[in-house]
């Protein structure tokens, strides 16, 4: 199938790291993320191949939400039926997590930023799906309005309006932590 529709080949190569970092943040879970997004593309591909280049975006993102629902919803019913298993965390180390900061940073620093990241993350569970979805997608990985509102298949003006709402209310869940 590779090569076979080079415009979808490049709009998924182009989207990968986001749909991966958006499927994360439901997860938690890197395996269970990248299975996923690599599921949502493959649908994308098999049914939706011969659609517009500009259709690609809201059926991608569609297709990824459907999944992270069913994968929620089987989570639930994991943890309801196997609840004395714990989940197995990956004992792989996060290059991310184990990356070096600046030299300036104190670990004080360092440690008031994980603070607020546990924070921000908690936050996030507060808010409405699609608020968290338009604030992960627009402030997050750096989506501009109109790329948003189709990947999302809403208006534009809808995603003005829910990522201010999000902002507003993570402004007053995170306070301290809360630098803009």
């Amino acid at each position: 199938m590779a090569g076979a529709h080079p415009r979808l080949d490049a709009f998924l190569a182009s989207i990968e790291r986001q749909a991966y970092r958006f499927a994360l943040h439901y997860t938690r879970d890197r395996d269970d993320a990248l299975d996923l997004v690599q599921d949502a593309m493959l649908r994308l591909a098999r049914r939706y191949s011969d659609r517009p280049d500009d259709e690609y975006a809201p059926l991608f993102f569609g297709i990824l939400r459907n999944r992270i629902r069913d994968w929620q919803r089987r989570e639930i019913v994991r943890s309801r039926i196997f609840f004395w298993q714990g989940r197995g965390d990956s004992t792989d180390a996060d290059p991310v997590d184990t990356a070096r900061g600046p030299a300036s940073a104190t670990p004080e620093h360092r440690t008031r930023n994980a603070a607020a990241m546990v924070a921000l993350d908690a936050a996030l569970t507060e808010l409405p799906t699609r608020q968290r979805e338009v604030f992960l997608m627009r402030t997050l990985d750096g989506m501009d309005v109109q790329s948003t509102a189709a990947a999302l298949g809403i208006g534009e003006g809808s995603v003005k309006t829910h990522h201010s709402r999000a902002v507003h209310r993570l402004r007053t869940i995170l306070g301290e932590h809360w630098d803009g």
